[in-house]
Formats: C-alpha cells, structure tokens, sequence
C-alpha cells in the first residue's frame, strides 16, 4: 500500500486508502477521499467513486468488501443500495463508502456540499 503521508498515522487513513485501492482494482473513476474529520462527527473520511453501470457499481461495492474484510477484518456496520445499484453506500464507521453511477453523483454532488473538507484525489499507483 503506497498512500500518501498524510493518511499513513491514521488508521481510519489506511482503511480509506484500501477502499481506494479496492474501487479502482474494479475500474471505478475519479476516486476522491473526503477528509472529514474536522468538519463533521460522522467520520473521518467518505470515498467516493464512480462506476458506470448498476452491475459495476455493485462488483466495485463487492470488492471494497472483500478486501477490508480480508485485510483489516472489517465488515460494514450498514450498506444500502447493493440491490438498486444506482447509488451504494457502505458505512465502516469511520470511513463512509459511496459509490454512484455517473448522474446520481452529479445530482447529489457530495464533493460541493463537502467542499470544506480537504479533498484528497485518489492517483493509482503504476504496476
């Protein structure tokens, strides 16, 4: 896991950085990590990413799963919208998961309605 320095003394960082990871081993775009910690009591981070169709939007939500379950044996506290596919949100406590199709991210916008937060723009890693 190559994430940046600030999130490496968070665990909550390096549980974010992992759904990253996860969303983008499923081909999800402009993956963004919302640090919110100091602008709500909700969490400390929400990830939010993009998937292209109901099917892919849910193989991504499937993968973050598998991964934090199999590397920090975390499994959501609540999901919602895995049937639907249109907008699916996993809530791992301190780490928030939405994972949109295109137009549902732009009608809820949450990056605007979050702009206070720092914005941390998810860059894969070259193999």
């Amino acid at each position: 896991m190559n994430l940046p320095k600030n999130l490496e003394a968070l665990e909550s960082g390096r549980l974010a950085w992992s759904i990253a990871e996860a969303a983008d081993d499923r081909k999800a775009e402009n993956i963004v990590l919302l640090k919110v910690n100091e602008v709500s009591y909700l969490a400390d981070f929400f990830v939010v990413a993009t998937g292209f169709s109901r099917t892919q939007v849910r193989a991504i939500a499937d993968a973050i799963e598998d991964k934090l379950e199999k590397e920090f044996e975390r499994v959501p506290l609540r999901k919602e919208g895995h049937n639907d596919g249109t907008w699916v949100l996993q809530d791992y406590g301190e780490v928030i998961v939405h994972v949109f199709l295109p137009q549902e991210r732009e009608f809820y916008n949450l990056e605007a309605f979050w702009g206070h937060a720092e914005t941390i723009e998810y860059q894969p890693v070259s193999p």
